[in-house]
């Protein structure tokens, strides 16, 4: 059987444009006519219909598991988190964020993704795909104050509304994940964040971290 991580980007861009909307995107809303997030969603969103066609035509069971927005220990820079996390540690002032800071994100801790993993492959054959991301609603800009707060970097924020910032409103809908899985996040933003922010001081050289970081805030 086949487990894939496909990704939350596969969703609309046109259900996402409204952060002060509660939504919750549920695995249904995606199809046609379809409207995934750039190249990179489009790339997933064509993964995820390469293996349902696998499963019709020869019967191969598959599980495509749409992440919402990993972080954790071990991540690197050119994820929001760990590019918040980054600034922190550098001291960068002013203390940059891209976009308005009004979207929303429901950043998942890495440990509960890997769970989530393993129980879809256990559990699901079918060429389905599922939900894991936690149903926390969070602002960039909160995300930003709280590394700003717990690491004791005194900061100006300067928002960067040119750079790309993606969908304003990427929240999972996990209620299938809870019903067929009986999976659901377990570590809360805030305690996700306070860890990884202990082992990225912990483990980084500030000079180290200084060359790399430009390059590293956009390399993939």
């Amino acid at each position: 059987m086949d487990s894939r991580g496909k990704d939350g980007c596969v969703y609309p861009n046109n259900l996402q444009t409204d952060p002060n909307e509660v939504l919750y995107l549920s695995e249904e809303m995606v199809g046609p006519p379809y409207d995934a997030d750039n190249t990179y969603g489009w790339a997933k969103l064509m993964a995820e219909i390469t293996l349902k066609a696998y499963y019709k035509d020869y019967g191969m069971k598959s599980v495509s598991c749409r992440f919402f927005t990993v972080y954790g220990e071990r991540g690197v820079e050119n994820h929001a988190v760990m590019a918040m996390i980054a600034r922190a540690f550098i001291k960068q002032n002013p203390f940059e964020i891209w976009g308005t800071g009004e979207q929303i994100r429901n950043w998942t801790y890495v440990k509960d993704i890997v769970e989530g993993i393993v129980i879809c492959s256990e559990k699901v054959d079918d060429d389905s795909a599922i939900n894991l991301g936690t149903m926390e609603r969070i602002r960039v800009i909160d995300a930003a104050k709280e590394v700003l707060r717990y690491t004791g970097h005194k900061a100006e924020i300067k928002l960067l509304p040119d750079k790309p910032i993606g969908p304003y409103n990427h929240v999972a809908d996990n209620s299938l994940s809870k019903r067929i899985l009986d999976w659901q996040p377990k570590v809360k933003f805030i305690d996700g964040l306070h860890r990884t922010i202990d082992w990225y001081f912990k483990t980084k050289k500030v000079e180290e971290a200084k060359k790399i970081f430009k390059r590293m805030l956009t390399e993939r």
